[in-house]
C-alpha cells in the first residue's frame, strides 16, 4: 500500500512541478496565464487569484498550465522555448537532484518523455515553434508530417515486436 502511495505522490509532485516550470517561465516572459490545474475529469475545486482559475480535478493523473498562445508566439524564439522547455528543464533538475531514488527516475522519465514529439507534448510544440521559425510560415505538409511520424514510427516498432 505505501508503494503505491508513494507513487501517486511522487508522480504527482513531479507533475505540478514540471508544470510550475511552465508558469514561473511565461511569467518571465510576460506571457500570461489563465489556469492551471491538477488532474483531470469534473472539477473538484477551484480559485481565483491573480488573473488565474487554479483548478483540482476529479482524477489527479496530470497537471496543465493554459497560457496566453497568442503573447507566446510573438516573443522571441529563444523566449517561446523556454517556456515550451522549462517543465523539462524543471524534471531533468529534480532527476539529478534525487538521482538513484524513484522520484529521480520518475522525472527523468518524464522528461525524456515529453521530449518525444508526441502531439501536444513539449517536444511536439518546440519542434513546431521551430519549424515555423525556419520556414517562416506555416507549412501544413511540414507540420502533419511532424505530428504523424513518432505515431506511425511506434506502430512499426510493434509491429515488429509482435511478428518476430
Amino acid at each position: 500500500m505505501s508503494i503505491a502511495i508513494n507513487a501517486i505522490l511522487s508522480f504527482s509532485a513531479a507533475l505540478v512541478l514540471h508544470e510550475m516550470g511552465h508558469f514561473f517561465a511565461a511569467r518571465a516572459c510576460r506571457v500570461s496565464i489563465t489556469e492551471a490545474g491538477l488532474g483531470w475529469g469534473p472539477k473538484v475545486f477551484g480559485i481565483r487569484a491573480r488573473g488565474v482559475d487554479y483548478q483540482l480535478r476529479l482524477l489527479p493523473l496530470g497537471a496543465y498550465i493554459r497560457m496566453d498562445m497568442s503573447t507566446l508566439q510573438k516573443r522571441p524564439l529563444f523566449q517561446q522555448l523556454f517556456v515550451l522547455l522549462a517543465g523539462i528543464i524543471v524534471n531533468v533538475i529534480l532527476a539529478a537532484v534525487a538521482w538513484g531514488t524513484f522520484f529521480g527516475a520518475l522525472n527523468l522519465v518524464m522528461a525524456v518523455g515529453n521530449l518525444v514529439p508526441f502531439y501536444q507534448q513539449d517536444g511536439w510544440k518546440s519542434g513546431m515553434v521551430i519549424f515555423r521559425r525556419v520556414l517562416k510560415r506555416r507549412s501544413p505538409l511540414v507540420e502533419w508530417s511532424f505530428t504523424l511520424s513518432p505515431g506511425l514510427v511506434g506502430l512499426l516498432l510493434l509491429i515488429r515486436v509482435t511478428c518476430c
